[in-house]
């Protein structure tokens, strides 16, 4: 056994643990965050001290970086001297820093990633900043500490005339911390730290007033102020940075120019980004991307397809590439060899109080050396008061030593006035030299008096610190690059876009497009209609609807999904074009088909959303469950098998209607809904038109069929029901090959509703006409059908702000005023209202109506022929249930 009184007996879990926090502590205070004062981690004060060693100040000849990094290496820092270098590059480059603190020589890099050339071909000096931070290194202003080895001393922290830290900012990654501190403009620092230093109280918001936000050296655009705020108020933040972009018109398309980057983005990998994502039709409307950025500035040109809309584009590259990042702020940095998260002012008073401390060292160390000064001027005074006696006994003394110990004795003087005295050389000995002599001390004794003064005020050192902020300002020029906007949050493509009433077209085959309604005029009843859509062989419009360009449309598919979009991002064409693949704008599914398409402009509470099968199912949820969807898109019903959604409507809800629970499953509504259904099959019919002639008010939802029945009941007969039910039975079918075609929200009797048939036919109808029933029933004739009408197509709501938009199977599309059409009963055909020459209505609807500047166009005027009604004989006998 081994016999040591050295050996001690230990847990290597202690041992781990120690070894592990010395680590972290060596990486913490000595590598990878800066010191709160000057700003710089150790790497690079000791370059700079280093390169102020060599003598290389701004007006310095350029010394080769390899040189540098060698004085660096045997001197200060002990690492590789990959890491010198890479600091003393990023020390130099403009994108990086927001005032460079290297003057470099040669390929520095760039900001497309490109890495400097090695260290033997680039040379370096100082630049007029450096000597800033570096002024007064030599008048004991800061504290020396030994280097790695002893055999130097360097630099604990620089004089550091301006807050750098502030200035340039800092990142780096310690262990189990990091730092990040955006630049800022030297102009607004100043600024703000002279409103610290006047006021010692002063608020955030004060200081904020002068210091708006983080200055990138690479430009951009800061969205809101609330990371802002919170960085500095609490030390840490996201501050949302966007390229800055304008975009440039060309013929027939748009070009987006990127003038500006987010800080610390590489340009080449962002242009190979929006280029792969572009081939991959991720982001649909690009043609090309090219960099035709020089050494006037960055220019990269994204050019976008024909049909392209760039506001669109752009806002998908900011969602998918680095054209907008988020700066993550952590105020993170050293201070008295601690690491401390600070605010905004504690980080400007701090940097005050280095400088006040800096000013009291410069200031003594200053009247140390001028009273040193002064003392040996009153000894030369009283030699050339006393000259030819301190002659004589300098030519009687025997040595040096000798001569210096009698000049002590005889005229009371100390060692260093005997010494100077004996080094004086003849000249001085002139009356000129005399009042030289005599002035300069006078000129101390002054200095000595206000240096004094400076020590014993307060306000003078503050002056001092003023007066030099001032003086840096004045010298380093620095207007703001990084533009800031307000309210983040607010700012949405919408602002860019005019809030203009669109028609919004869909075919069969899913192609989508809006148009401007104003671009189909008006025409008389029984007009032609204007082509709206050029389609395949194949391929038709299947719907079509009218909406203003900052609605919101919601997209219910076959598979009961619900997809939402704005519908400025749907691009605009002209009348013929066929519009793009809805498969490029909403997330559907391979064999997803749309079904509905509802427009809404907000998603209140107070309304909701019916649902309408073509099996006679309706349904109806409240709206405000369909504003938060995903991109993936959410249940809005459940559709038996054989059937499909037919249309959609939000209606507004009865007055302290009460909601039902949201997470009610579709079992469970089934099975309540039959025993409703069948409530209502078998009610008396009194009771029917009891509650027709009830004074209670009440919304009321029509249903329409193809065959021309219909019935209305109250919209309280449907209750609301969770996104994921199916819904209840709405009408049922005297013929067995009907089907639901369309429906109508009622908000009063007196409204009216305009019926229209496949071969152009309509009326106008009172809704009073169409007797009140019970949910389920077969109904009443809505529309009298025969050869010249065809099956009916839908209804719409009349409305004298409103014109009629029919869509015939060719794709034209006109517009026709709702008050032109004649008013007829219910039981009735009614006049031709669209000319189809041979075709079919297919949809229609509703829209506002032009304004009074727009003109008129009468083409194909109604024919007394046509004006005439298609009704034939027959009673006004309704068909019951």
């Amino acid at each position: 056994m081994l016999e040591n009184s050295d050996i001690q007996i230990t847990s290597i879990e202690d041992s781990i643990k120690a070894s592990y926090l010395d680590y972290s502590m060596s990486v913490i205070i000595g590598r990878a965050l800066p010191d709160a004062r000057d700003g710089l981690k150790p790497v690079h004060r000791r370059i700079l001290h280093a390169m102020n060693e060599m003598h290389l100040g701004k007006s310095a000849k350029y010394k080769k970086s390899a040189a540098i990094v060698g004085e660096v290496l045997g001197k200060y820092h002990p690492h590789g001297d990959t890491a010198v270098y890479d600091a003393l590059v990023r020390l130099a480059q403009d994108f990086s820093m927001r005032i460079p603190v290297v003057d470099g020589q040669g390929n520095f890099g760039s900001i497309d990633g490109d890495g400097a050339a090695a260290m033997r071909y680039t040379e370096a000096r100082m630049t007029a900043l450096t000597e800033e931070l570096l002024k007064d290194i030599d008048k004991d202003t800061v504290d020396f500490i030994p280097n790695y080895d002893d055999s130097q001393s360097e630099p604990d922290v620089l004089p550091a005339r301006v807050p750098h830290l502030l200035l340039n900012g800092s990142s780096g990654i310690a262990v189990g911390m990091a730092t990040n501190i955006p630049p800022h403009s030297l102009d607004e620092l100043i600024d703000g730290l002279l409103v610290v230093l006047e006021d010692k109280e002063a608020s955030l918001e004060a200081v904020m007033e002068h210091i708006k936000g983080p200055d990138f050296p690479t430009g951009g655009t800061i969205f809101g102020k609330k990371g802002i705020i919170d960085a500095y108020r609490t030390g840490r933040g996201r501050i949302k940075l966007r390229a800055k972009t304008h975009i440039e018109k060309k013929p027939n398309k748009d070009v987006i120019v990127v003038d500006e980057l987010p800080y610390q983005v590489n340009k080449a990998k962002l242009i190979e980004t929006i280029a792969e994502l572009a081939k991959e039709k991720s982001i649909e409307g690009i043609a090309e991307v090219r960099d035709e950025s020089d050494r006037e500035g960055i220019r990269m040109v994204i050019e976008l397809k024909r049909d392209a809309m760039s506001e669109i584009v752009l806002n998908n590259l900011y969602k998918s590439t680095q054209l907008e990042i988020t700066f993550g702020v952590i105020m993170l940095a050293i201070n008295n060899k601690e690491p401390k998260i600070f605010t905004l002012l504690e980080l400007l008073k701090l940097f005050l109080h280095h400088r006040k401390t800096v000013i009291i060292r410069r200031t003594i160390y200053d009247l140390q050396e001028a009273r040193k000064r002064a003392h040996i001027l009153e000894g030369l005074k009283i030699a050339l008061d006393n000259i030819d006696e301190v002659i004589a006994l300098i030519r009687t003394s025997p040595d040096y030593d000798s001569a210096k110990a009698g000049l002590m004795s005889k005229f009371a003087l100390s060692e260093a006035q005997s010494k100077a005295i004996l080094d004086m050389r003849l000249s001085k000995l002139t009356g000129l030299e005399r009042e030289k002599l005599e002035a300069e001390l006078d000129g101390l004794m002054k200095l000595i008096a206000e240096l004094e003064s400076i020590l014993k005020s307060e306000e003078k050192i503050e002056n001092i610190i003023k007066d030099e902020l001032l003086d840096i300002k004045e010298k380093f020029k620095c207007p703001r690059k990084t533009e800031i906007v307000d309210d983040y949050d607010d700012i949405d493509i919408e602002d860019l876009v005019p809030n203009e009433n669109m028609v919004v077209t869909i075919t069969h085959r899913g192609y989508i497009k809006r148009v401007p309604s104003k671009q189909y005029e008006k025409q008389a009843r029984g007009g032609k209609g204007k082509v709206a859509v050029t389609t395949y062989d194949d391929d038709f419009i299947e719907s079509f609807f009218t909406c203003m360009s900052h609605d919101t449309l919601m997209f219910v598919t076959d598979k009961g999904q619900l997809y939402w979009l704005k519908v400025y991002k749907i691009p605009e064409g002209s009348r013929t074009a066929k519009g793009k693949a809805v498969v490029n704008l909403i997330s559907l599914q391979d064999d997803e088909k749309i079904m509905a398409i509802i427009p809404t402009s907000d998603f209140a509470p107070n309304k909701s959303l019916a649902f309408f099968t073509k099996n006679g199912i309706v349904k109806r949820t409240n709206l405000s469950e369909y504003k938060n969807i995903r991109s993936i898109g959410v249940r809005a019903i459940k559709l038996d098998e054989n059937d499909e959604l037919v249309t959609a409507l939000i209606v507004e809800n009865e007055e302290g209607e009460i909601v039902l629970n949201a997470s009610i499953d579709g079992e469970e509504n089934a099975s309540l809904d039959i025993s409703l259904e069948n409530e209502d099959l078998g009610a008396d019919p009194s009771e029917v038109l009891g509650e027709q002639n009830s004074d209670e008010p009440s919304k009321m939802i029509l249903i329409v069929t193809r065959k021309g029945m219909c019935v209305k009941f109250r919209l309280n007969k449907i209750r609301q029901m969770g996104r994921v039910s199916r819904g209840v039975k709405g009408i049922s079918f005297k013929e067995k090959n009907d089907s639901v075609v369309g429906a109508a929200f009622i908000e009063s009797n007196d409204q009216e509703i305009l019926s229209v048939g496949e071969l152009g036919i309509g009326k106008r109808t009172t809704a009073d006409e169409y007797r009140l029933t019970n949910r389920g029933g077969k109904g009443v004739i809505c529309m009298k059908l025969n050869d010249k009408t065809g099956d009916l197509i839908g209804v719409v709501m009349v409305d004298e702000r409103m014109d009629l938009m029919a869509l015939t199977t060719s794709g034209k599309m006109i517009r026709v005023d709702m008050q032109s059409i004649r008013k007829a009963g219910r039981n009735t055909s009614g006049v031709k209202v669209v000319n189809v020459d041979g075709e079919k209505v297919v949809s229609i609807a509703s829209c506002p109506k032009e304004s009074e500047e727009e003109s008129l166009d009468f083409d194909s005027p109604a024919s007394e022929q046509e004006s005439q009604d298609f009704d034939s004989p027959g009673s006004e006998q309704d068909t019951q249930e």
